[in-house]
């Protein structure tokens, strides 16, 4: 690799001289700016303003607009002798946790390794105390004609600076969430950690590649032979309705579960069944089909109510005449048997 910038790390008042190597490198598809009409090359021309012809890249400077309008040029070695303290050196300002500069703030990479013999201890020493304490190192560098912030980080024993933007530059994220109160149930929170786990169950990051170029090569490929490029098929077009989200969470860890071979798909938290994804009715809807429901119940049992009343009603009167005519027998029966009882006794009594 070819070395992009060379210096030196200031930690304390320890120099670990280095040099810097690009750590990524970008797979894209040359394309050319061409005019559709021929294919012919489209080619941008830098041309001046005041003398109205072409002028060589070696005649461009840099410049600066001025509010009045007037412009100010700035030469390489203006920007070459800028009066900064990090133009050749990565000042160490402190040391934090890794976990304290947010993801957000990284730009862009560079292996950081050594440029003579002498630097291999202290490259060491600083590699083994940032494992160790599994901090990084903020630091200030500068860069193509400009100061960045920047951490030294370890990965696989290589020191990795990492340039960063500034604080001010990471724009505010207020406004960009949903606004108000929105209640997540706990039964999809743990359907969601459900379906997270399936979806992360023997994930091989290495293996993942970029489709997108292999896509754009096949449709150069067709072209190249003349044939008609493949072309993505049309989605469905979603017809807006709401989809009930418990649902749609289970029915994706069933698919997340059968595209690793699992056939045991997912359960609900209560009755144990595989749901079904469904769409919710609009609420009006829903209202007026509930109230129709609530009201047809009540018109039948308006018709048929008193009949079923004047027939029990009829059954409880014939029933209750039978008791009292029962009643009124038994009560006759013990009465002659009362009477007659006494006047055997007394007969008996008499002839003795």
């Amino acid at each position: 690799m070819r070395a992009t910038w060379k210096g030196a790390i200031s930690f304390g008042l320890v120099t670990i001289p280095v040099q810097l190597f690009t750590a990524a490198e970008e797979h894209d598809v040359p394309l050319h700016q061409v005019h559709e009409a021929d294919g012919s090359r489209v080619r941008m021309r830098r041309f001046c303003e005041a003398e109205d012809k072409e002028i060589p890249y070696a005649e461009i400077a840099k410049g600066y607009e001025a509010p009045d309008g007037s412009m100010i040029t700035l030469t390489g070695e203006d920007l070459a002798d800028l009066p900064l303290p990090s133009k050749k050196v990565i000042d160490v300002l402190a040391f934090v946790d890794a976990d304290t500069i947010d993801p957000l703030m990284f730009s862009k990479a560079y292996y950081v390794g050594t440029s003579d013999r002498s630097a291999g201890k202290p490259y060491a020493l600083l590699r083994d105390a940032l494992t160790e304490t599994g901090q990084i190192a903020v630091t200030k560098i500068a860069l193509r004609s400009r100061e960045s912030l920047a951490v030294l980080r370890v990965h696989e024993d290589t020191l990795v600076l990492q340039t960063c933007l500034w604080p001010d530059e990471v724009r505010p994220a207020a406004g960009v969430a949903p606004e108000g109160d929105v209640t997540v149930r706990p039964q999809e929170l743990k359907m969601a950690r459900s379906l997270m786990e399936t979806l992360s169950e023997d994930f091989d990051l290495s293996a993942l590649h970029d489709e997108y170029q292999e896509a754009l090569q096949q449709v150069i490929e067709a072209r190249l032979q003349g044939v008609e490029p493949p072309h993505e098929q049309a989605a469905a077009a979603s017809d807006g309705t709401v989809i009930d989200l418990m649902a749609a969470l289970e029915s994706s860890v069933r698919a997340a579960k059968g595209s690793r071979g699992d056939d045991s798909g997912a359960e609900d938290g209560e009755g144990g069944k595989h749901a079904e994804v469904r769409t919710l009715p609009d609420r009006k809807g829903a209202k007026k089909t509930a109230a129709r429901k609530k009201a047809a119940p009540a018109r039948r049992g308006t018709g048929s109510a008193p009949k079923k009343s004047a027939g029990s009603a009829s059954t409880a009167a014939k029933s209750g005449g039978g008791k009292k005519k029962t009643a009124a027998g038994t009560k006759k029966t013990a009465a002659k048997t009362a009477a007659k009882s006494p006047a055997k006794k007394t007969s008996k009594r008499a002839s003795a």
